[in-house]
């Protein structure tokens, strides 16, 4: 079955999304029957989710970055009033593939980490109301927001069951958030997260738990006045919000393609490509003709067919490994609409939320497992925004030839696109050395193969004569290797520098949670996620590893 990233307010099984003034709601009512499991295998009960119920909470974050600048306020609720979310729904996780299981989680940590953003840097601060029990994703889900209401009615409870239900960890970045973001001393944390039925009530808040509870009686009252004060918090957007059109590409049997971009799987070996087009017009001169030109303006446009094709990657075509990207256009426009876009992001919001978008896109690229090269030949317009695919790539090539590529630098190379490390990806690069740096700050901006060697903007450069069987033998190698130890090896090797909790989420989280998904105490016949919801409790292995 393939999966599909794109869907519509009016299309959603499991959300609302109402906008009233400068206050957003997404409540969430999931649809029993509206699994993403054309089998039947598990139903969606007790407000538990998959992979689809995530896709709509993925499309209204981003719709209200877009469509709503007016927002200055989230409150995300139940539609039930028995439950909030009972988290991810474990007889999914039991029964699909582990790749799916892994790929299931990532999704959702980069939702939950764009929940964040939403309050970091569009100013969008958020408020989970619990007007029900919270547990596993459901409470990992509340974790994401600013701030967490929750019902004092003496059963209303936030947990982490994982551990001593499942023999997994909580996957969505539960326990980073405790102990990075909460502060919830270890000691309280260790309990609380081996501990099924939870904490409710005044230890809630005693141990930070929650920020706030409320009897049902004052529930609404509370929740209005924790709004008010985020509302009141922040700077407001102003402008008419822009539409967010369905991307609704051409897909066949050997690829897709959309308006700017490509993605064409080859027919022996392990390997896509993707093309990315530059921009065909002048760039915006002003925040008007921005907001006019609407979300088909070039960066907006061609980052969202980019992070379709990501996705659809990870989840459709697991057999590819290796990405060979590849640019065409011209390298001025490039250039020239990422100065405008640098320059209009200061002060309207719709170019900043660009921008925004830009790098979300470019961390999902990172956080992909699959490995990607670079290869830079006439024609490519390798320039700021587009080159951060080339320095995000695991090896690059660039062919050294008379008037052959050139590649470029912009004001959107130092810093305005940063990874999850918080540092942009020249800095990365360039840890060890950070004389290389300053140089690229104070060149031109601009080099050709030589040059860009010299300066270590990439791998190699070989001339005309070696080019196609260095890249073809460089490609089919790395096709060959183990896909396993090439994630592990790629997750080790991209994030240098400081660590943050969004590189604990994905580095740490997600690599035990990768492991302990193939265990036999979590996924054995006897194991623990296996014997869920049978008369069979589970045998574990005691020996530790």
């Amino acid at each position: 079955m393939r999966i599909d990233f794109e869907t519509h307010p009016s299309r959603y099984r499991h959300w609302t999304l109402h906008v009233d003034g400068a206050v957003a709601t997404l409540a969430m009512d999931v649809d029993e029957s509206g699994a993403l499991d054309p089998d039947g295998h598990y139903e969606l009960k007790l407000n538990s989710y998959d992979l689809g119920v995530d896709i709509e909470l993925a499309d209204a974050l981003q719709r209200i970055r877009f469509e709503h600048p007016e927002v200055r306020a989230l409150v995300v609720r139940s539609g039930r009033d028995d439950v909030f979310c009972s988290g991810a729904n474990i007889y999914m996780l039991r029964d699909t593939s582990h790749g799916l299981k892994v790929n299931f989680c990532k999704f959702t940590n980069e939702t939950r980490l764009y929940l964040e953003e939403l309050s970091a840097e569009s100013h969008v601060p958020t408020v989970a109301a619990l007007s029900g029990t919270a547990s596993g994703g459901g409470y990992e889900l509340a974790l994401a927001c600013d701030a967490i209401l929750l019902l004092d009615d003496g059963n209303s409870a936030v947990s982490l069951p994982e551990v001593p239900l499942l023999g997994v960890l909580p996957g969505t970045g539960g326990l980073t958030r405790l102990v990075d973001k909460r502060r919830v001393r270890r000691d309280r944390a260790d309990f609380f997260a081996t501990t099924a039925e939870g904490v409710r009530g005044k230890r809630a808040v005693e141990w930070g738990l929650v920020d706030a509870v409320a009897p049902r009686s004052r529930f609404d009252e509370t929740l209005a006045g924790i709004v008010e004060g985020l509302v009141a918090s922040g700077p407001a957007r102003s402008g008419p919000g822009v539409e967010l059109p369905a991307l609704a590409p051409a897909r066949e049997d050997e690829g897709t393609r959309y308006e700017f971009v490509t993605l064409q799987r080859r027919a022996r070996g392990r390997v896509a490509d993707l093309h990315i087009d530059g921009p065909s017009d002048e760039p915006a001169t002003s925040a008007e003709t921005l907001r006019a030109a609407g979300a088909g303006v070039w960066p907006l446009r061609a980052f969202r067919e980019l992070d379709d094709a990501v996705l659809d990657l990870r989840l459709n075509h697991p057999e590819v490994g290796v990405v060979v990207v590849r640019t065409r256009g011209d390298l001025g426009r490039v250039l020239a609409w990422d100065e405008a876009l640098a320059k209009l992001a200061r002060d309207d919001w719709f170019a900043r939320e660009i921008a925004l978008h830009m790098r979300r896109v470019l961390k999902r690229v990172d956080q992909s497992a699959r490995s990607v090269f670079a290869c830079i030949e006439p024609g490519s317009c390798f320039a700021g925004s587009l080159l951060e695919l080339a320095l995000a790539a695991d090896r690059s090539f660039m062919l050294d030839q008379d008037e052959g590529p050139a590649v470029a630098l912009s004001p959107l190379s130092f810093g305005a696109l940063p990874m999850s490390n918080g540092l942009s990806r020249l800095e990365t690069r360039f840890l060890g050395e950070p004389e290389r740096l300053v140089a690229l700050r104070d060149s031109d901006g601009h080099f050709d193969a030589g040059a860009a060697l010299d300066a270590g903007l990439v791998t190699f450069a070989p001339d005309d004569i070696d080019w196609d069987d260095e890249v073809r033998l460089a490609i089919e190698e790395r096709a060959a290797f183990s896909p396993d130890a090439l994630t592990g090896l790629e997750a080790n090797l991209r994030f240098a520098g400081p660590e943050t909790m969004e590189t604990k989420i994905f580095g740490r989280l997600t690599a035990w949670q990768n492991w302990i998904f193939q265990r036999p105490n979590a996924v054995g016949e006897s194991g623990a996620l296996s014997r869920y919801g049978s008369t069979k409790r589970p045998e574990f292995d005691p020996r530790r590893t």
